[in-house]
């Protein structure tokens, strides 16, 4: 063999290895793009949001701004309604309204002295509708002022896609919340230390003035089998199904997580950890971010990698961020940006018009509110 035969077959050599160390890169590229997208679709609730509390930045959505009901999971707002108006030691008269608020309560009477505190532990661990009745009306005077400080509070927090109607999160017309919007007031909660507290309790005793007391428990198992949970909130209503909101610490990183929809408690309790640590592997980079839009709620595109802005912290909650447009062609309040997927942007903008026109059919009491009921 020549010296220019042995060169041109080390070149063939060296250019095999290139192209094969190029090959395999991109199919580790792709294996992970198609992992994601595998595990978004896995996902059955009909929205969820995972996001960074710390900086806002989400991690993972499927139907982020798809209206849906919120069931119990509006009593974190009325809870941050409360802790940010009133005192919590300050002692309120159980009203006959409030008393008589069914199904899921703990059996105030009218008439009973309780305080505030008691009052949002038995809300938030029982999701009792009697104490939620009466949060409002001690501190607004009547739960239809009560509501307007919520959704007053709900657009200084920016969010777009909520309206309460009630202090308890029983269906009717007009109310909904999307998953984004639901993983924001848990961004907002977890800042307050006594909220912190309460949803992480497990069990507790709830006592009247008088001394009568009531044994409550958590709806949120999750507090019994994952240690890092800092707390969270449940909501269901035959109509809304399966809803929760959770904050957690992995790895010293705080992850929020919100799911709307889900089909069984059960799959609640299992996706919100799978989210948990998926959006961890998206902090630690280990996987990308994801968007997904399913083809039963919006008959819309999917779209992977590279969907969001970043948001700065706290100070910029509700904030616009100038010159860059969103998938709905919205300022960027949501911040989800697409550097990719730009020609499906009018496609998407009128699957979510129209979703967003659909109303919210009305219910009757067989569809009331019954948190914690395995269905």
């Amino acid at each position: 063999m020549t010296k220019k035969s042995k060169i041109q077959d080390a070149e063939s050599f060296t250019d095999g290895k290139i192209f094969l160390c190029v090959s395999v890169f991109l199919l580790f590229i792709f294996y992970i793009l198609l992992s994601s997208v595998v595990y978004a679709e896995e996902i059955r609730s009909r929205a969820a949001v995972v996001m960074d509390a710390v900086t806002g930045r989400v991690l993972y959505a499927k139907n982020p701004d798809l209206r849906l009901l919120p069931a119990s999971t509006t009593k974190l707002m009325t809870a941050l309604v409360v802790v940010e108006r009133a005192k919590l030691s300050d002692v309120t008269t159980i009203s006959k309204k409030a008393a008589n608020t069914a199904p899921t309560k703990v059996g105030f009477r009218e008439g009973d002295k309780v305080t505030l505190e008691t009052l949002l532990y038995a809300a938030l661990i029982k999701s009792a509708n009697d104490a939620a009745v009466a949060l409002a009306e001690a501190v607004a005077g009547s739960e239809e002022e009560f509501v307007a400080l919520m959704n007053r509070k709900a657009l200084t927090i920016g969010l777009d896609d909520t309206k309460f109607i009630n202090a308890n999160g029983l269906p009717g017309d007009g109310q909904h919340i999307t998953a984004y919007d639901l993983s924001k007031i848990m961004r907002q909660a977890i800042k307050y230390p006594v909220l912190k507290e309460i949803l992480g309790t497990r069990m507790t005793e709830v006592a009247t003035e008088t001394g009568r007391t009531k044994f409550i428990k958590n709806t949120n198992k999750l507090l019994w089998s994952d240690e890092e949970l800092l707390g969270g909130k449940t909501g269901f209503t035959r109509q809304a199904r399966h809803c929760f909101v959770c904050a957690g610490e992995r790895e010293h990183e705080t992850i929020i997580v919100a799911l709307l929809g889900a089909p069984s408690r059960d799959l609640l309790w299992k996706e919100s950890e799978q989210l948990m640590d998926f959006g961890l592997k998206v902090i630690n980079r280990s996987e990308e971010p994801v968007v997904y839009l399913s083809k039963d709620d919006r008959n819309g595109p999917k779209a992977t990698t590279a969907l969001y802005t970043e948001r700065s912290g706290p100070a910029d909650e509700g904030k616009k961020l100038k010159g860059k447009k969103t998938r709905h062609g919205r300022s960027s309040k949501h911040k989800y940006v697409t550097a990719q997927h730009k020609s499906k942007n009018k496609r998407m903008v009128k699957v979510a018009q129209k979703s967003k026109n659909k109303k919210v059919k009305k219910t009757n009491i067989a569809e009331m509110d019954q948190d914690g009921v395995k269905g």
